[in-house]
């Protein structure tokens, strides 16, 4: 019999995969996105010294429906990260597929001006 790998299990595949080549520095650090079924929360995080400079979360959000929330998770990462003085990232989409919600939110944060 064949057993099926779980979609979650494979995604943790790809997330080490990505991880072991993105690595966020003090002058450039990592944007990691997180997205569960309901919710999606970004993360600023400087490897190097193993510190998550700003995050934002729709968990408190109250709006229509998912790509629009991560629009504006997206808009609050980048205008938290402007605030912070972080104008660059590196791009870490979590081992999901670039598309639909991890879109919105990347395109959005591109819009407020983070650059990756």
């Amino acid at each position: 019999m064949i057993n099926k790998v779980s979609r979650n299990k494979m995604r943790v595949v790809r997330h080490e995969r990505i991880r072991s080549k993105v690595h966020g520095t003090t002058a450039v650090p990592r944007l990691s996105i997180f997205r569960s079924n309901t919710n999606i929360s970004a993360q600023i995080i400087d490897d190097e010294n193993a510190v998550t400079l700003v995050s934002a979360s729709s968990l408190k959000m109250k709006s229509g429906n998912n790509i629009e929330t991560a629009t504006k998770v997206g808009e609050a990462i980048a205008e938290a990260a402007l605030k912070a003085g972080i104008k660059q990232v590196v791009f870490d989409r979590g081992g999901y597929l670039y598309h639909g919600r991890v879109k919105a939110l990347a395109e959005a944060a591109r819009e407020k001006g983070l650059e990756f």
